[in-house]
């Protein structure tokens, strides 16, 4: 077992600690409160137990960065390691993630020694269909024990970037028209394929079984609602095309990056639409991005949108993640809620908040423990625990 004490706890489930523990065993969270008076002191003198004091600093729970592509484009490497985009083909549902992702890059490491435990990571925007999103732990042996839920999401892509990729080829799509077009064309036929399969399934003697399409196969995960579209859209028009075609089909959607999603703060409210907001520490490289601002997490948070903050890892480097969310802090966003944007609510907005996101009994033991406020420039991560295990410690000359 594991025993984390007299640090203050924010736990980003409707509860804080001043002075807390977490009881740790297996891998799970066994125990959380106040300490001493919570904590069976009983349990000090059993003979497995490792204690890490965390006096005067703060836990949380480790933080979850809701859309990157860590693994998918190597730090430092180029063409060899880039495989995030299959630029070759606008539609490309059947890819995923789990088979690009390279588990040793640096960027994991980074990753863990600046408190984030899990990471959503996917596909790039070339393509209108992009392909299958994982939610992976920032640690293990193999992607195999990484894994958190394979698929997490599907990404579509609307706006500059596939029509930019394809009109190089000379090839749809060169227009937004062309891409909202090749979108429902496909889901069209995901849903016809769907509806043979249910006949088969229904009445096999009766009805021949349609033949194996593996692409339509991973988009029935889409229209049975297993899975949302992760929707790539910057401006207000994209948002909003990316909205009605979802409503068209009733499929579950997140808005990705949502730059200028602040300009419709009232639609996204009244459609119920959530968003992952991000990159926002980064320049304005194209025309898309017009109206980037630091502000926009907090906008939407106030107008009633749930919000998590992303990296977009390597447009902001994984390691940054704390300090985007702080960003959005000092530019009007609520600090506890700058706090969720990269915890529970990114939990919720990729569907793994059954295992993490907060610090709660029965959950993934996914602990980051800072020497200071997280938000604050000076602070580092003294602690990275996951499933349990210490997988970074910073060492006391580092501290020094």
């Amino acid at each position: 077992m594991l025993l984390i004490r007299n640090g203050k706890i924010l736990t980003m489930a409707g509860v804080n600690y001043e002075n807390g523990y977490i009881l740790i065993d297996a891998g799970k969270i066994v125990e959380v409160g106040e300490y001493p008076a919570a904590f069976n002191q009983e349990v000090l003198n059993s003979g497995d137990l490792e204690v890490i004091d965390a006096k005067n600093k703060y836990i949380l729970p480790g933080l979850i960065d809701a859309h990157c592509h860590v693994g998918m484009w190597e730090d430092s490497v180029g063409f060899e390691g880039d495989d995030g985009n299959e630029a070759t083909d606008p539609v490309t549902p059947h890819l995923r993630a789990i088979d690009a992702v390279y588990y040793l890059d640096r960027a994991f490491e980074e990753a863990r020694e600046n408190g984030v435990t899990t990471v959503v990571t996917g596909p790039g925007s070339a393509n209108v269909i992009g392909g299958q999103f994982v939610a992976l732990k920032t640690y293990g042996r193999r992607i195999e024990e990484m894994v958190v839920k394979d698929p997490v999401a599907m990404k579509v892509a609307f706006g500059e970037n596939p029509k930019t990729v394809y009109n190089e080829r000379k090839t749809a799509p060169t227009t937004r028209m062309a891409t909202a077009a090749i979108l429902r064309e496909n889901l069209m036929k995901a849903k016809e394929y769907k509806e043979l399969m249910d006949e088969y399934n229904k009445n096999p003697e009766e009805n021949d079984k349609p033949e194996y399409d593996m692409k339509m196969e991973a988009l029935l995960k889409v229209l049975n609602r297993e899975i949302p579209i992760k929707a790539h859209a910057h401006r207000a028009d994209d948002i909003l095309t990316a909205i009605r075609i979802a409503k068209e089909f009733g499929l579950r959607l997140t808005i990705e990056h949502c730059t200028e999603g602040h300009l419709i703060k009232d639609i996204l409210a009244e459609e119920g639409v959530s968003a992952i907001v991000g990159p926002s520490l980064t320049d304005r490289s194209k025309v898309e991005l017009r109206n980037l601002s630091l502000k926009t997490p907090g906008i939407l948070a106030k107008a009633g949108v749930k919000v998590a903050i992303m990296t977009d890892h390597p447009c902001t480097p994984i390691q940054y993640l704390i300090l985007c969310a702080a960003m959005a802090v000092r530019e009007g966003m609520d600090e506890m809620e700058a706090l969720r944007a990269v915890t529970i609510n990114a939990a919720e907005l990729t569907g793994i908040a059954d295992r993490v996101g907060s610090i709660e009994v029965g959950k993934d033991a996914d602990i980051a423990i800072y020497d200071g406020h997280p938000f604050d420039i000076r602070s580092k991560v003294s602690t990275t625990i996951i499933n349990g295990k210490v997988v970074y410690e910073r060492k006391k000359h580092e501290r020094d």
